[in-house]
Protein backbone atom coordinates (compact mmCIF):
# COMPACT_ATOMS: atom_id res chain seq x y z
CA UNK A 1 0.00 0.00 0.00
CA UNK A 2 1.34 3.02 -1.42
CA UNK A 3 1.29 6.55 1.01
CA UNK A 4 0.37 10.25 -0.76
CA UNK A 5 0.63 13.09 1.15
CA UNK A 6 -1.52 16.04 -0.30
CA UNK A 7 -1.86 19.59 -0.06
CA UNK A 8 -3.39 22.07 -2.27
CA UNK A 9 -2.52 25.91 -1.99
CA UNK A 10 -4.26 27.44 1.10
CA UNK A 11 -6.62 29.88 0.27
CA UNK A 12 -7.16 33.44 1.67
CA UNK A 13 -9.22 33.88 4.71
CA UNK A 14 -11.06 37.11 3.20
CA UNK A 15 -13.59 36.44 1.43
CA UNK A 16 -15.41 33.27 -0.68
CA UNK A 17 -13.73 32.14 -3.85
CA UNK A 18 -14.66 32.13 -7.38
CA UNK A 19 -14.38 29.04 -9.53
CA UNK A 20 -11.07 29.71 -10.55
CA UNK A 21 -9.34 29.56 -7.53
CA UNK A 22 -11.59 26.03 -6.75
CA UNK A 23 -9.89 24.67 -10.27
CA UNK A 24 -6.75 25.81 -9.55
CA UNK A 25 -6.09 23.95 -6.33
CA UNK A 26 -8.35 21.89 -4.27
CA UNK A 27 -10.46 20.72 -6.52
CA UNK A 28 -8.09 18.52 -8.62
CA UNK A 29 -6.54 17.66 -5.35
CA UNK A 30 -9.49 16.14 -4.24
CA UNK A 31 -9.90 14.32 -7.46
CA UNK A 32 -6.03 12.63 -6.90
CA UNK A 33 -6.59 12.07 -3.02
CA UNK A 34 -10.21 10.20 -4.11
CA UNK A 35 -8.41 8.08 -6.70
CA UNK A 36 -5.42 6.97 -4.56
CA UNK A 37 -7.87 6.31 -1.38
CA UNK A 38 -9.93 4.62 -3.74
CA UNK A 39 -6.52 2.50 -5.19
CA UNK A 40 -6.31 0.95 -1.50
CA UNK A 41 -3.47 3.58 -0.65
CA UNK A 42 -3.12 5.66 2.79
CA UNK A 43 -3.77 9.20 1.79
CA UNK A 44 -3.37 12.37 4.42
CA UNK A 45 -5.47 15.14 2.79
CA UNK A 46 -4.85 18.42 4.53
CA UNK A 47 -5.24 21.83 3.16
CA UNK A 48 -6.34 25.25 5.63
CA UNK A 49 -7.23 28.85 5.25
CA UNK A 50 -4.63 31.34 5.22
CA UNK A 51 -5.48 33.86 7.83
CA UNK A 52 -2.23 36.44 8.08
CA UNK A 53 -1.28 39.52 6.75
CA UNK A 54 -3.23 43.10 5.46
CA UNK A 55 -6.00 40.81 3.03
CA UNK A 56 -7.32 39.68 6.61
CA UNK A 57 -6.45 43.03 8.44
CA UNK A 58 -8.35 44.69 5.61
CA UNK A 59 -11.58 42.54 5.22
CA UNK A 60 -12.09 42.46 9.13
CA UNK A 61 -12.03 46.28 9.40
CA UNK A 62 -14.69 46.38 6.14
CA UNK A 63 -16.70 43.63 8.07
CA UNK A 64 -16.59 45.87 11.27
CA UNK A 65 -14.71 42.82 13.22
CA UNK A 66 -11.80 42.21 15.27
CA UNK A 67 -9.33 40.34 12.62
CA UNK A 68 -9.28 37.39 14.92
CA UNK A 69 -13.01 37.16 15.18
CA UNK A 70 -13.31 37.44 11.22
CA UNK A 71 -11.04 34.53 10.64
CA UNK A 72 -12.53 32.38 13.37
CA UNK A 73 -16.19 33.14 10.95
CA UNK A 74 -14.37 32.85 7.93
CA UNK A 75 -12.95 29.69 8.29
CA UNK A 76 -15.77 28.10 9.38
CA UNK A 77 -17.79 29.78 6.21
CA UNK A 78 -14.37 28.45 3.94
CA UNK A 79 -14.45 25.03 5.62
CA UNK A 80 -18.19 24.65 4.70
CA UNK A 81 -18.55 25.33 1.52
CA UNK A 82 -15.62 23.43 1.17
CA UNK A 83 -17.89 20.65 2.38
CA UNK A 84 -20.34 21.19 -0.24
CA UNK A 85 -18.01 20.71 -3.04
CA UNK A 86 -17.70 17.36 -1.33
CA UNK A 87 -13.61 18.17 -0.69
CA UNK A 88 -12.76 15.42 1.18
CA UNK A 89 -10.02 16.43 3.42
CA UNK A 90 -8.61 14.98 6.17
CA UNK A 91 -8.08 18.15 8.21
CA UNK A 92 -9.12 21.61 7.35
CA UNK A 93 -6.86 23.50 9.39
CA UNK A 94 -5.68 27.46 10.15
CA UNK A 95 -2.66 29.41 9.63
CA UNK A 96 -3.62 30.82 12.73
CA UNK A 97 -3.31 28.06 14.55
CA UNK A 98 -0.84 27.96 17.92
CA UNK A 99 1.18 24.60 16.31
CA UNK A 100 1.79 26.51 13.16
CA UNK A 101 2.76 30.07 15.67
CA UNK A 102 5.56 27.42 17.47
CA UNK A 103 6.20 25.76 14.03
CA UNK A 104 7.14 29.12 12.02
CA UNK A 105 9.19 30.77 15.13
CA UNK A 106 11.41 27.29 14.55
CA UNK A 107 12.02 27.43 11.87
CA UNK A 108 12.78 30.73 12.01
CA UNK A 109 15.49 30.24 15.07
CA UNK A 110 16.95 27.32 13.12
CA UNK A 111 17.67 29.34 10.15
CA UNK A 112 18.88 32.34 11.78
CA UNK A 113 21.60 29.85 13.59
CA UNK A 114 22.55 28.42 9.95
CA UNK A 115 23.48 31.98 9.15
CA UNK A 116 20.21 31.90 6.45
CA UNK A 117 18.85 34.87 8.13
CA UNK A 118 20.00 38.56 8.04
CA UNK A 119 18.70 41.79 9.37
CA UNK A 120 18.86 44.36 6.92
CA UNK A 121 17.71 48.11 7.63
CA UNK A 122 16.12 49.62 4.98
CA UNK A 123 13.42 52.27 3.75
CA UNK A 124 9.75 50.76 2.96
CA UNK A 125 7.17 52.88 1.38
CA UNK A 126 4.47 54.73 4.25
CA UNK A 127 1.14 55.86 3.06
CA UNK A 128 0.40 59.03 5.19
CA UNK A 129 -3.50 58.58 4.27
CA UNK A 130 -3.87 55.28 5.47
CA UNK A 131 -1.24 55.74 8.73
CA UNK A 132 0.61 52.76 8.15
CA UNK A 133 3.59 50.81 5.99
CA UNK A 134 1.71 49.42 3.05
CA UNK A 135 2.69 45.62 2.66
CA UNK A 136 4.17 45.05 -0.92
CA UNK A 137 1.11 43.66 -2.35
CA UNK A 138 -0.70 46.86 -1.32
CA UNK A 139 1.43 49.30 -3.55
CA UNK A 140 0.20 49.25 -7.22
CA UNK A 141 2.09 50.76 -9.74
CA UNK A 142 3.14 50.28 -13.76
CA UNK A 143 6.17 47.39 -13.96
CA UNK A 144 9.11 48.81 -15.28
CA UNK A 145 10.09 45.34 -16.41
CA UNK A 146 6.90 44.99 -19.41
CA UNK A 147 4.69 48.02 -18.45
CA UNK A 148 2.29 45.97 -17.69
CA UNK A 149 0.01 49.15 -15.37
CA UNK A 150 -1.15 47.16 -12.38
CA UNK A 151 1.54 45.53 -11.14
CA UNK A 152 2.34 44.60 -7.75
CA UNK A 153 5.21 45.91 -4.89
CA UNK A 154 6.37 42.20 -4.84
CA UNK A 155 5.92 41.12 -8.26
CA UNK A 156 3.89 41.91 -11.74
CA UNK A 157 1.35 39.07 -12.29
CA UNK A 158 2.30 39.62 -16.07
CA UNK A 159 5.57 39.02 -16.53
CA UNK A 160 6.10 37.40 -13.21
CA UNK A 161 9.52 39.00 -12.09
CA UNK A 162 9.80 39.90 -8.44
CA UNK A 163 9.97 43.12 -7.65
CA UNK A 164 10.36 46.18 -5.15
CA UNK A 165 7.88 48.61 -4.30
CA UNK A 166 10.16 51.75 -5.10
CA UNK A 167 10.50 49.51 -8.55
CA UNK A 168 7.40 50.58 -9.41
CA UNK A 169 6.72 53.87 -11.68
CA UNK A 170 3.77 56.05 -10.28
CA UNK A 171 2.49 53.83 -7.29
CA UNK A 172 0.02 54.39 -5.52
CA UNK A 173 -1.50 52.55 -2.19
CA UNK A 174 -4.38 50.07 -3.10
CA UNK A 175 -5.81 51.04 0.13
CA UNK A 176 -6.89 54.38 -0.14
CA UNK A 177 -5.58 54.93 -3.80
CA UNK A 178 -3.65 57.74 -2.26
CA UNK A 179 0.20 58.28 -3.83
CA UNK A 180 1.15 60.37 -1.15
CA UNK A 181 3.61 57.90 -0.25
CA UNK A 182 7.18 58.32 1.39
CA UNK A 183 9.79 55.81 1.99
CA UNK A 184 10.56 55.56 5.84
CA UNK A 185 13.21 53.74 7.62
CA UNK A 186 12.60 50.15 9.38
CA UNK A 187 14.42 46.87 10.05
CA UNK A 188 13.41 43.56 8.87
CA UNK A 189 14.61 39.98 8.45
CA UNK A 190 15.54 38.40 4.65
CA UNK A 191 15.86 34.71 4.43
CA UNK A 192 19.37 34.35 2.11
CA UNK A 193 17.54 32.92 -0.76
CA UNK A 194 20.49 33.64 -2.67
CA UNK A 195 22.48 31.10 -0.50
CA UNK A 196 20.10 28.40 -1.36
CA UNK A 197 20.65 28.59 -5.35
CA UNK A 198 22.78 26.41 -6.19
CA UNK A 199 20.80 23.73 -3.81
CA UNK A 200 17.74 24.97 -5.06
CA UNK A 201 19.07 25.01 -8.47
CA UNK A 202 20.02 21.33 -8.41
CA UNK A 203 16.66 20.19 -7.07
CA UNK A 204 14.08 21.63 -9.20
CA UNK A 205 16.44 19.96 -12.27
CA UNK A 206 16.31 16.39 -10.52
CA UNK A 207 12.39 16.73 -10.85
CA UNK A 208 12.49 15.68 -14.67
CA UNK A 209 8.56 14.57 -14.15
CA UNK A 210 7.63 17.97 -13.15
CA UNK A 211 4.74 20.06 -15.79
CA UNK A 212 6.53 22.36 -17.61
CA UNK A 213 4.66 25.20 -16.30
CA UNK A 214 6.41 24.39 -12.77
CA UNK A 215 9.78 24.27 -13.79
CA UNK A 216 9.87 27.03 -16.12
CA UNK A 217 8.63 29.20 -13.63
CA UNK A 218 10.97 28.52 -11.23
CA UNK A 219 13.77 28.53 -13.26
CA UNK A 220 12.81 32.07 -14.58
CA UNK A 221 13.11 33.28 -10.78
CA UNK A 222 16.11 31.28 -10.27
CA UNK A 223 18.44 32.64 -13.86
CA UNK A 224 16.47 35.97 -15.25
CA UNK A 225 18.06 39.38 -14.41
CA UNK A 226 19.94 39.29 -11.02
CA UNK A 227 19.04 35.17 -10.03
CA UNK A 228 17.05 34.39 -6.90
CA UNK A 229 17.28 37.31 -4.58
CA UNK A 230 16.80 37.30 -0.48
CA UNK A 231 13.57 37.31 0.41
CA UNK A 232 12.09 39.77 3.37
CA UNK A 233 10.32 37.66 5.68
CA UNK A 234 8.87 39.96 8.18
CA UNK A 235 6.39 42.79 8.17
CA UNK A 236 5.46 46.14 10.27
CA UNK A 237 1.54 44.34 10.99
CA UNK A 238 -0.05 43.71 14.12
CA UNK A 239 -1.81 40.54 13.37
CA UNK A 240 0.36 37.65 12.20
CA UNK A 241 3.10 35.27 14.05
CA UNK A 242 5.01 37.16 16.52
CA UNK A 243 8.66 37.62 15.71
CA UNK A 244 10.61 35.18 17.78
CA UNK A 245 13.82 32.60 17.30
CA UNK A 246 11.95 29.55 18.43
CA UNK A 247 11.00 30.51 22.30
CA UNK A 248 13.30 33.75 22.84
CA UNK A 249 12.19 37.21 21.67
CA UNK A 250 14.48 38.19 18.87
CA UNK A 251 15.78 41.75 19.72
CA UNK A 252 15.02 44.70 17.35
CA UNK A 253 12.10 42.97 15.89
CA UNK A 254 9.43 43.77 18.38
CA UNK A 255 5.87 44.56 16.98
CA UNK A 256 6.53 43.12 13.62
CA UNK A 257 5.43 39.51 12.64
CA UNK A 258 6.53 37.14 9.94
CA UNK A 259 5.81 37.52 6.47
CA UNK A 260 2.34 35.53 5.66
CA UNK A 261 4.20 33.95 2.36
CA UNK A 262 6.76 32.65 5.12
CA UNK A 263 4.52 31.23 7.91
CA UNK A 264 1.70 30.02 5.52
CA UNK A 265 3.06 27.04 3.43
CA UNK A 266 4.65 26.16 6.77
CA UNK A 267 1.00 25.42 7.68
CA UNK A 268 1.43 22.62 5.59
CA UNK A 269 3.31 20.92 8.70
CA UNK A 270 1.69 22.48 11.50
CA UNK A 271 -2.21 21.42 9.89
CA UNK A 272 -1.08 17.63 10.19
CA UNK A 273 0.14 18.59 13.71
CA UNK A 274 -3.79 20.17 14.15
CA UNK A 275 -5.00 16.66 12.88
CA UNK A 276 -3.33 14.85 15.92
CA UNK A 277 -4.45 17.15 18.11
CA UNK A 278 -8.20 17.23 16.56
CA UNK A 279 -8.09 13.65 17.51
CA UNK A 280 -8.10 12.59 14.11
CA UNK A 281 -4.89 10.67 13.67
CA UNK A 282 -2.08 9.57 16.41
CA UNK A 283 1.17 10.16 14.57
CA UNK A 284 1.65 13.19 11.99
CA UNK A 285 5.90 12.68 12.08
CA UNK A 286 5.38 9.70 9.58
CA UNK A 287 4.07 12.19 7.57
CA UNK A 288 6.66 15.03 7.94
CA UNK A 289 9.98 13.68 9.32
CA UNK A 290 11.79 11.48 7.03
CA UNK A 291 13.44 9.95 10.28
CA UNK A 292 10.06 9.30 11.57
CA UNK A 293 8.84 7.14 8.49
CA UNK A 294 8.30 10.01 5.89
CA UNK A 295 10.65 8.48 3.70
CA UNK A 296 8.19 6.27 2.21
CA UNK A 297 5.86 9.01 1.43
CA UNK A 298 5.01 10.07 -1.76
CA UNK A 299 3.86 14.58 -1.47
CA UNK A 300 2.01 15.87 -4.13
CA UNK A 301 1.24 19.61 -3.89
CA UNK A 302 -1.50 21.43 -5.82
CA UNK A 303 -1.28 24.82 -6.80
CA UNK A 304 -2.36 28.22 -9.51
CA UNK A 305 0.97 29.54 -11.10
CA UNK A 306 1.12 32.45 -8.95
CA UNK A 307 2.01 30.16 -6.15
CA UNK A 308 4.48 28.39 -7.97
CA UNK A 309 7.38 30.74 -7.22
CA UNK A 310 7.04 29.93 -3.31
CA UNK A 311 6.71 26.61 -3.35
CA UNK A 312 9.44 25.89 -5.29
CA UNK A 313 12.16 28.18 -4.25
CA UNK A 314 10.67 30.27 -0.59
CA UNK A 315 9.04 27.16 1.18
CA UNK A 316 12.04 24.35 -0.28
CA UNK A 317 14.64 26.88 0.76
CA UNK A 318 13.08 26.95 4.50
CA UNK A 319 12.81 23.53 4.47
CA UNK A 320 16.58 22.61 3.05
CA UNK A 321 18.32 25.53 4.45
CA UNK A 322 16.97 23.85 8.24
CA UNK A 323 18.91 20.72 7.34
CA UNK A 324 16.25 19.10 9.71
CA UNK A 325 15.00 16.02 7.99
CA UNK A 326 11.57 17.38 6.50
CA UNK A 327 9.66 15.91 3.99
CA UNK A 328 9.69 17.63 0.80
CA UNK A 329 7.48 17.76 -2.18
CA UNK A 330 7.95 14.88 -5.07
CA UNK A 331 5.52 17.08 -7.30
CA UNK A 332 3.94 19.83 -7.93
CA UNK A 333 1.25 20.11 -9.74
CA UNK A 334 0.57 23.62 -11.05
CA UNK A 335 -2.48 25.04 -13.41
CA UNK A 336 -3.19 28.26 -15.28
CA UNK A 337 -5.97 30.62 -14.90
CA UNK A 338 -9.63 29.91 -15.89
CA UNK A 339 -11.16 32.96 -17.37
CA UNK A 340 -14.81 34.09 -17.33
CA UNK A 341 -17.14 34.48 -20.00
CA UNK A 342 -14.01 36.35 -22.33
CA UNK A 343 -12.66 38.28 -19.13
CA UNK A 344 -11.78 37.52 -15.66
CA UNK A 345 -13.24 36.96 -12.53
CA UNK A 346 -13.91 40.21 -9.79
CA UNK A 347 -14.93 39.95 -6.43
CA UNK A 348 -15.94 44.02 -6.50
CA UNK A 349 -17.89 43.74 -9.89
CA UNK A 350 -20.00 40.86 -9.13
CA UNK A 351 -18.71 39.53 -12.33
CA UNK A 352 -18.27 35.34 -12.18
CA UNK A 353 -19.83 32.61 -10.36
CA UNK A 354 -18.36 32.30 -6.71
CA UNK A 355 -18.44 29.14 -4.92
CA UNK A 356 -21.37 29.63 -2.67
CA UNK A 357 -23.42 31.18 -5.58
CA UNK A 358 -22.39 27.63 -7.07
CA UNK A 359 -24.12 25.82 -4.89
CA UNK A 360 -27.19 27.91 -4.58
CA UNK A 361 -27.54 27.25 -7.91
CA UNK A 362 -26.86 23.25 -8.80
CA UNK A 363 -25.41 20.39 -7.00
CA UNK A 364 -21.39 20.15 -6.42
CA UNK A 365 -21.19 17.57 -9.26
CA UNK A 366 -22.45 19.51 -12.26
CA UNK A 367 -19.33 21.98 -11.12
CA UNK A 368 -17.08 19.40 -10.36
CA UNK A 369 -17.33 17.81 -14.14
CA UNK A 370 -16.99 20.79 -15.74
CA UNK A 371 -14.15 22.03 -14.26
CA UNK A 372 -12.28 19.06 -13.68
CA UNK A 373 -13.07 17.87 -17.87
CA UNK A 374 -11.79 21.52 -18.48
CA UNK A 375 -9.07 22.43 -16.12
CA UNK A 376 -6.33 24.70 -17.18
CA UNK A 377 -3.42 22.61 -17.52
CA UNK A 378 -1.85 23.60 -20.81
CA UNK A 379 -2.91 27.08 -20.98
CA UNK A 380 -5.42 29.37 -19.89
CA UNK A 381 -8.99 28.27 -19.78
CA UNK A 382 -12.51 29.57 -19.91
CA UNK A 383 -15.64 29.21 -18.23
CA UNK A 384 -18.73 30.57 -20.85
CA UNK A 385 -22.28 29.29 -20.01
CA UNK A 386 -22.68 27.83 -23.28
CA UNK A 387 -19.96 25.57 -22.63
CA UNK A 388 -21.33 24.47 -19.32
CA UNK A 389 -24.73 23.79 -20.36
CA UNK A 390 -23.43 22.00 -23.19
CA UNK A 391 -21.31 19.69 -21.20
CA UNK A 392 -23.63 18.94 -18.27
CA UNK A 393 -26.67 18.16 -20.94
CA UNK A 394 -24.82 16.29 -23.35
CA UNK A 395 -21.98 13.79 -20.65
CA UNK A 396 -23.75 13.86 -17.25
CA UNK A 397 -27.56 13.86 -18.41
CA UNK A 398 -27.39 12.39 -22.20
CA UNK A 399 -24.32 9.87 -21.57
CA UNK A 400 -24.20 9.14 -17.97
CA UNK A 401 -27.75 9.34 -16.54
CA UNK A 402 -29.61 8.64 -19.61
CA UNK A 403 -27.87 5.16 -19.41
CA UNK A 404 -28.29 4.15 -16.23
CA UNK A 405 -31.98 5.15 -16.34
CA UNK A 406 -32.63 3.57 -19.20
CA UNK A 407 -31.31 0.17 -18.52
CA UNK A 408 -33.03 0.31 -14.92
CA UNK A 409 -36.19 1.50 -15.83
CA UNK A 410 -36.49 -1.40 -18.62
CA UNK A 411 -35.31 -4.15 -16.22
CA UNK A 412 -38.16 -3.07 -14.20
CA UNK A 413 -40.89 -2.66 -16.29
CA UNK A 414 -39.85 -6.04 -18.42
CA UNK A 415 -38.33 -8.35 -15.47
CA UNK A 416 -38.46 -7.00 -12.15
CA UNK A 417 -36.46 -4.78 -9.71
CA UNK A 418 -33.87 -7.40 -9.76
CA UNK A 419 -30.97 -8.72 -11.97
CA UNK A 420 -32.76 -10.97 -14.79
CA UNK A 421 -31.66 -14.88 -15.15
CA UNK A 422 -31.00 -16.64 -18.60
CA UNK A 423 -29.59 -15.83 -22.01
CA UNK A 424 -26.07 -16.19 -23.64
CA UNK A 425 -23.05 -14.26 -23.41
CA UNK A 426 -22.04 -13.48 -27.01
CA UNK A 427 -18.61 -12.35 -29.05
CA UNK A 428 -20.41 -8.67 -28.58
CA UNK A 429 -19.97 -8.97 -24.71
CA UNK A 430 -16.43 -10.20 -24.90
CA UNK A 431 -15.68 -7.03 -27.17
CA UNK A 432 -17.05 -5.03 -24.39
CA UNK A 433 -14.46 -6.15 -21.80
CA UNK A 434 -12.30 -5.79 -23.76
CA UNK A 435 -13.38 -2.30 -24.66
CA UNK A 436 -13.43 -1.56 -20.81
CA UNK A 437 -10.46 -3.14 -20.02
CA UNK A 438 -8.51 -0.43 -22.19
CA UNK A 439 -10.04 2.40 -21.49
CA UNK A 440 -9.77 1.56 -17.56
CA UNK A 441 -6.06 0.95 -18.28
CA UNK A 442 -5.47 4.77 -20.10
CA UNK A 443 -7.80 5.84 -17.58
CA UNK A 444 -5.88 4.99 -14.43
CA UNK A 445 -2.43 5.69 -16.41
CA UNK A 446 -4.26 9.59 -16.63
CA UNK A 447 -4.89 9.47 -13.05
CA UNK A 448 -1.44 7.87 -11.72
CA UNK A 449 0.30 11.02 -13.69
CA UNK A 450 -2.60 13.65 -12.86
CA UNK A 451 -3.59 14.71 -16.01
CA UNK A 452 -6.63 15.48 -15.27
CA UNK A 453 -8.75 16.59 -18.49
CA UNK A 454 -6.96 13.57 -20.41
CA UNK A 455 -8.58 11.24 -17.53
CA UNK A 456 -12.39 13.14 -17.65
CA UNK A 457 -12.05 12.55 -21.28
CA UNK A 458 -11.10 8.80 -20.51
CA UNK A 459 -14.11 8.29 -18.03
CA UNK A 460 -16.77 9.48 -20.32
CA UNK A 461 -15.32 7.02 -23.02
CA UNK A 462 -16.36 4.50 -20.50
CA UNK A 463 -19.69 5.78 -20.29
CA UNK A 464 -19.97 5.86 -23.83
CA UNK A 465 -19.00 2.21 -24.15
CA UNK A 466 -22.39 0.84 -21.96
CA UNK A 467 -24.62 3.38 -24.26
CA UNK A 468 -22.67 2.15 -27.77
CA UNK A 469 -23.56 -1.59 -26.23
CA UNK A 470 -27.00 -0.54 -25.28
CA UNK A 471 -27.45 0.67 -28.49
CA UNK A 472 -26.34 -1.94 -30.77
CA UNK A 473 -27.83 -4.81 -28.74
CA UNK A 474 -31.32 -3.44 -28.32
CA UNK A 475 -32.57 -5.43 -25.64
CA UNK A 476 -35.81 -3.70 -26.00
CA UNK A 477 -35.94 -4.80 -29.57
CA UNK A 478 -34.81 -8.52 -28.85
CA UNK A 479 -37.43 -9.09 -25.78
CA UNK A 480 -39.63 -8.88 -28.45
CA UNK A 481 -37.74 -12.23 -29.79
CA UNK A 482 -35.78 -13.75 -27.02
CA UNK A 483 -36.44 -12.54 -23.78
CA UNK A 484 -33.99 -14.44 -22.42
CA UNK A 485 -31.19 -13.19 -24.30
CA UNK A 486 -32.88 -9.86 -23.37
CA UNK A 487 -32.27 -10.88 -19.94
CA UNK A 488 -28.43 -11.28 -20.68
CA UNK A 489 -27.84 -7.93 -22.47
CA UNK A 490 -29.49 -6.26 -19.68
CA UNK A 491 -27.72 -7.92 -16.58
CA UNK A 492 -24.56 -6.89 -18.53
CA UNK A 493 -25.92 -3.26 -18.68
CA UNK A 494 -26.57 -3.25 -15.17
CA UNK A 495 -23.53 -4.67 -14.19
CA UNK A 496 -21.58 -2.12 -15.56
CA UNK A 497 -23.42 0.43 -13.25
CA UNK A 498 -21.36 -0.26 -10.07
CA UNK A 499 -18.56 0.07 -12.33
CA UNK A 500 -19.21 3.70 -13.53
CA UNK A 501 -20.07 4.43 -9.67
CA UNK A 502 -16.50 3.03 -8.78
CA UNK A 503 -14.64 4.95 -11.50
CA UNK A 504 -16.52 8.07 -11.43
CA UNK A 505 -16.25 8.72 -7.73
CA UNK A 506 -13.34 10.91 -7.51
CA UNK A 507 -15.06 13.22 -10.15
CA UNK A 508 -18.91 13.50 -9.17
CA UNK A 509 -18.93 11.55 -5.22
CA UNK A 510 -22.29 12.32 -5.08
CA UNK A 511 -24.03 10.50 -8.11
CA UNK A 512 -21.33 7.52 -7.99
CA UNK A 513 -22.48 7.08 -4.36
CA UNK A 514 -26.85 7.00 -5.67
CA UNK A 515 -25.46 4.62 -8.78
CA UNK A 516 -23.94 2.31 -6.02
CA UNK A 517 -26.95 2.66 -3.53
CA UNK A 518 -29.30 2.30 -6.04
CA UNK A 519 -27.24 -1.28 -6.93
CA UNK A 520 -26.95 -2.42 -3.56
CA UNK A 521 -23.36 -2.22 -4.63
CA UNK A 522 -22.25 -0.24 -1.45
CA UNK A 523 -18.25 -0.78 -0.60
CA UNK A 524 -17.44 -2.03 -4.32
CA UNK A 525 -13.96 -1.75 -4.94
CA UNK A 526 -11.51 -0.31 -7.52
CA UNK A 527 -11.89 -3.00 -10.29
CA UNK A 528 -8.80 -5.44 -10.32
CA UNK A 529 -10.11 -7.22 -13.08
CA UNK A 530 -13.19 -6.25 -15.70
CA UNK A 531 -14.89 -10.02 -15.87
CA UNK A 532 -15.46 -10.29 -12.39
CA UNK A 533 -16.43 -6.45 -12.46
CA UNK A 534 -18.98 -7.31 -15.15
CA UNK A 535 -20.13 -9.89 -13.68
CA UNK A 536 -20.67 -8.88 -9.77
CA UNK A 537 -24.15 -8.53 -9.65
CA UNK A 538 -25.57 -12.00 -10.48
CA UNK A 539 -29.20 -12.96 -11.40
CA UNK A 540 -31.53 -12.38 -8.43
CA UNK A 541 -29.52 -9.46 -7.22
CA UNK A 542 -32.13 -6.94 -6.08
CA UNK A 543 -31.69 -3.11 -7.12
CA UNK A 544 -33.70 0.00 -7.09
CA UNK A 545 -34.65 2.24 -9.85
CA UNK A 546 -32.89 5.68 -8.85
CA UNK A 547 -34.13 9.08 -9.84
CA UNK A 548 -32.59 11.04 -12.87
CA UNK A 549 -28.97 11.16 -12.18
CA UNK A 550 -28.55 14.41 -13.78
CA UNK A 551 -31.38 16.91 -15.25
CA UNK A 552 -30.69 19.25 -18.24
CA UNK A 553 -30.30 22.88 -18.21
CA UNK A 554 -32.91 25.18 -19.78
CA UNK A 555 -31.26 27.77 -22.14
CA UNK A 556 -33.79 30.37 -20.22
CA UNK A 557 -31.52 29.34 -16.83
CA UNK A 558 -28.39 29.36 -19.01
CA UNK A 559 -28.96 32.91 -20.12
CA UNK A 560 -30.94 34.06 -16.46
CA UNK A 561 -26.96 32.77 -14.80
CA UNK A 562 -25.48 34.51 -17.93
CA UNK A 563 -27.14 37.87 -17.05
CA UNK A 564 -27.07 37.48 -13.71
CA UNK A 565 -23.56 36.69 -12.94
CA UNK A 566 -22.07 39.67 -15.90
CA UNK A 567 -21.20 41.97 -13.13
CA UNK A 568 -23.50 44.58 -15.05
CA UNK A 569 -24.97 47.14 -12.55
CA UNK A 570 -28.77 48.25 -12.86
Amino acid sequence: MARHLITSAIPYINGIKHLGNLVGSQLPADLFARYQRARGNEVMFICATDEHGTPAELAAAKAGQPVAEYCAEMHEVQAEIAKGFRLSFDHFGRSSSEQNQKLTQHFAGVLAERGLIREVSETQMYSHADGRFLPDRYIEGTCPNCGFDSARGDQCDNCTKQLDPVDLINPHSTISGSTDLEMRDTKHLYLCQSKMKDTLDAWIDSKTDWPILTTSIAKKWLHDGDGLQDRGITRDLDWGVPVKKGDEDWPGMEGKVFYVWFDAPIEYIACAQEWVDAGKGTDWERWWRTDKGADDVTYTQFMGKDNVPFHTLSFPATILGSEEPWKLVDYIKSFNYLNYEGGQFSTSRGRGVFMDQALAILPSDYWRWWLLSHAPESSDAEFTWENFQTAVNKDLADVLGNFVSRVTKFCRSKFSEAVPAGGTETAREEQLRADLAAKLAEYQTHMDTIEVRKAAASLRAIWVLGNEYLQEVAPWATFKEDPDQAAMQIRTALNLIPLYGVLSAPFIPDAAAVMLEAMGAEGTDWPSDIGAATTALEAGHAFTVPENLFRKITDDERAEWQERFSGKRD
